[in-house]
Parts: C-alpha cells; structure tokens; sequence
C-alpha cells in the first residue's frame, strides 16, 4: 500500500514546522555546570521559567522517568593517503544491522561498517593507514572500501596489534562528531560534554542530548521524591540530522536505529502505565512508543519464525491499534520468555507527526530543535498547536537552541 494514499489527510507542509531561528541563538558550548540551563515548563497550557537543577519540583512522585544510556564513540577517524591528502570516514553503525551495537565495539583483528567518507576522489590506493599511539604500543588501523551503497560505504577495518577492541581504537583514532550545526574545533572538553552522565552502551554517533542537564545532585532529588530512574538504549545515527529535503512529511524516508531493551524494563514499564511515565529525550520517547507497535505486531502474529521485528515508519498509520499499550507490552515479555531472551534488540523507524495517537507517554524533557526537523513535528504531536508558542517564547526570553543548549519539560494536555 503507497503511504502517499494512506495518508492524503496528513500530508503535512514541511514548511509548517518552520520557525525562524538566528545563528546567535544556537549554543555552540555548553553551560559551565549542567544543571544550570535554563528549563522551559509547559503544564495546563502555562509556561513557567525555571533552571533544571529546580526540575523535580515539576515531575510528580511515583511516577517513572526513563533516560536514553547509550554512548557517544568517537566516529571519525582521519586517513592519510600515500599523496598526503586527508580521507575522513565517518562510522555509522556495524554493517550487519542484527548484531548488537555495544557487541560490534569489542570486536578485534577486523570489522565491517557502514560509513560516510569525505574526500572520496583523493582515496586512490587499495588501503589507506592512521598510526596510533595506544597502551604505550604503535598501533596500526587499515580502512579498504569494499561496497558502494546508495546513502554511504561500507568499509573493512584492520589492526594490529589485534588483541585491541574495535572500541579501544576508536577511542584513540577518532573524534567526537559534534551537529555540523555546531560550528568551531572540537576541544577536549566536548570529549565529556556531548555526553550524559550516565553514558554506557558505546554505539551513537549523536548524543541523546536532553540527557546532558543531568547531575548527580538531580538524580538525588529525584530519588528523595520517590521518582524512580531507569534507562534503555537507542543507538543514535546520523539520521538526526538529515534535513528533510523533500515538501510533504510524507516523501520523507525516516532513518532506522537499533534499540535494546531488557525484559525487566519492560516488565516496569507495564507496572507505571497508571503512574506516569516520562521520556527524557525524544530518543527515549521514540523508542518507548515503539514498544507499543513492536508489541502490536507480535500479538497479530504478523511476523514469521526468524523474521526480524521491526517498527517502520508509517506503520501507527496503517496499523489498527486493537490492544490496550499494557496488552502489547505483556505480548514483548512473553515474546522475550518464549525465546529464552533477557534483552530485546530491534530496529525503529518510528516518525512522529501530528495526528500520532500516544500510548505510553506522558511527559516528555526535551531540547529545543531544528526548523523543518521530524522532532519539532514531534513535539507538536506531543503539545499541538501551541508548540510554536512555547518556541516563540523561548526565543523572545534568550533560551539557547539545539544541543548544547536549555531545555523544556512538556506535559500533554
């Protein structure tokens, strides 16, 4: 069936989610202390003022506030070529999409990768070489283009010595790739910056950047309010900053991230559903919203034995939503307990537009976003029209944009 038909009623102008932004207002650093960005909070219609550091004093107890925990890898990596010339090749995600991210990263000797590569006509010879210093040896890192695809390349790494992890090279050979938004050097502080406190599962190449106001001090505040923290991982590519070239929200072509999630998380979820349940990030919340179809299509039997199940990105669209979001999680765990799994790995093309009917959310801490971006269609499917007010406003009162910059806490009505 062609989306264009299905959704004739939602053929959104892209122009629609325009707003005007000034380059003076997209944070290039980030504060000096974290939690001392400003926080826009919208309840009841109301935009309050506020620093995040003052965050709990909005969230209500009991309920359950879920974090993004994956990691920033340095993905790109500088080659020299024989002639001198400088190849960048930018790491996407593993070339075989149904292995885990995290898993990828350790392994040795060889791997393959989906990549972007810079300066492609200057790559003459077969293999191109970096020398690296790493653990007091010479390290030698060899990238071969091996296919061409039709939006990047997938390249094979080599090292030696091959006892070090695909991870440890990164760490040494690559740089941190900040939004091409944000434009100056990289420095070493953005090494711990442009990423979360509670940073763990190696695998983005963005960072799920609503999550960088937090602090220690915070998470204990949200701990003495009875709030409970828990995390799951949504592996960000590059696709977070595709623009959207195209006229209508329906031509668009979302881009697909692999999502992990443990059985016991789920198992929570299904318990605050009646509590309150908040996404800090859209990253976070796209994935939550996932599980509800995931769940769907589970409980339709509308996969095979062996096939992979996947969220597409019309499909809370096309798909008619029959069981309750407590029914389709309860579909994942038993899924999970037929196949003897304790964590779900799946992919998510989820696109969020207005006219989204919410299943599991009910708060959403976010940043402020691009014009013409699918998050700003996001958020207005989360608050409705009066996105553009809260925007208005946050412009007119010196908030700063994207992500280094303040944040907002939003509430559906």
């Amino acid at each position: 069936m062609e989306s264009a038909n299905v959704f004739e009623h939602l053929s959104y102008s892209v122009k629609d989610f325009d707003y005007p932004l000034p380059t003076e207002r997209i944070a290039t650093f980030p504060k000096e202390k974290r939690d001392e960005s400003k926080l826009l909070v919208y309840k009841d219609q109301k935009i309050i003022d506020v620093y995040y550091h003052q965050i709990d004093q909005f969230l209500p107890s009991d309920s359950l506030l879920v974090f993004n925990n994956t990691r920033v890898i340095q993905a790109r990596v500088h080659f020299k070529t024989t002639a001198g010339a400088t190849v960048e090749i930018f790491c996407l995600e593993p070339a075989d999409k149904h292995i885990e991210v995290n898993l990828a990263m350790q392994a040795t000797k060889t791997c393959r990768w989906k990549c972007l590569v810079g300066e492609l006509r200057k790559w003459k010879e077969e293999k191109i070489y970096l020398e690296i210093p790493l653990a007091g040896e010479k390290a030698i890192l060899a990238a071969k283009l091996v296919e061409k695809q039709s939006d990047a390349f997938i390249i094979e790494f080599e090292w030696e010595p091959s006892t070090f992890t695909f991870a440890e090279i990164l760490e040494k050979a690559g740089k941190i790739p900040l939004p091409p938004y944000i434009k100056r050097e990289l420095n070493e502080e953005d090494k711990k910056r442009y990423q979360t406190i509670y940073a763990e599962h190696e695998g983005s190449v963005a960072a799920p950047t609503a999550g960088l106001h937090y602090t220690p001090e915070i998470f204990e505040k949200l701990r003495k309010k009875n709030i409970d923290l828990d995390y799951l991982t949504l592996h960000i590519g590059a696709g977070t900053f595709k623009p959207i070239k195209t006229e209508t929200i329906v031509e668009h072509e979302m881009h697909s991230e692999q999502l992990v999630v443990e059985k016991k998380f789920i198992e929570k979820l299904i318990s605050y559903l009646d509590k309150g349940i908040i996404a800090v990030g859209t990253t976070s919340l796209r994935t939550l919203e996932s599980l509800y179809w995931l769940g769907l299509k589970i409980h339709n039997g509308s996969i095979g034995n062996g096939d992979e199940v996947v969220v597409n990105q019309w499909d809370p669209y096309q798909l008619e939503a029959t069981i309750s979001p407590a029914e389709a999680l309860q579909a994942v765990v038993a899924f999970l307990e037929k196949n003897k799994q304790e964590i779900f790995l799946s992919r998510t093309s989820l696109l969020i537009i207005p006219g989204y009917e919410w299943k599991i959310i009910n708060a959403l801490a976010t940043n402020f976003h691009q014009p013409k971006s699918t998050l700003v269609m996001l958020v207005a499917a989360f608050i409705g029209d009066n996105w553009r007010k809260i925007y208005d406003y946050a412009l007119e009162n010196e908030y700063r944009f994207l992500s280094y910059g303040d944040g907002s806490l939003l509430f559906r009505s």
